[in-house]
């Protein structure tokens, strides 16, 4: 199944510096792992916010919300999750 995520990131301002390089380092890495993984398909950046825009490939939308609910920096997102099917007048359906 494939989705499109939107994360809206608002780190505290007066997060201890420490503390946040650990965290940005932490979703780094997750996100890599997923990358690598196969299940993060696509990650972009919103330009002038802190954001990104995704394409995830799991198995199921319970999947995706343990994926998200896991991630370093999710007690600082707000994130928009849109379930995407096959356009019939894409390329990929007519051979």
């Amino acid at each position: 199944m494939l989705f499109h995520v939107r994360m809206d990131v608002a780190v505290p301002r007066d997060l201890d510096p420490g503390e946040r390089a650990t965290l940005l380092a932490n979703e780094k890495a997750r996100a890599l792992e997923l990358q690598r993984k196969g299940t993060w398909l696509h990650l972009w950046r919103v330009v002038g916010h802190y954001s990104n825009v995704s394409i995830f490939d799991v198995d199921s939308s319970d999947e995706l919300h343990q994926i998200l609910w896991n991630l370093p920096l999710f007690p600082f997102m707000t994130i928009a999750v849109t379930p995407l099917t096959e356009h019939p007048s894409a390329l990929s359906a007519n051979p």
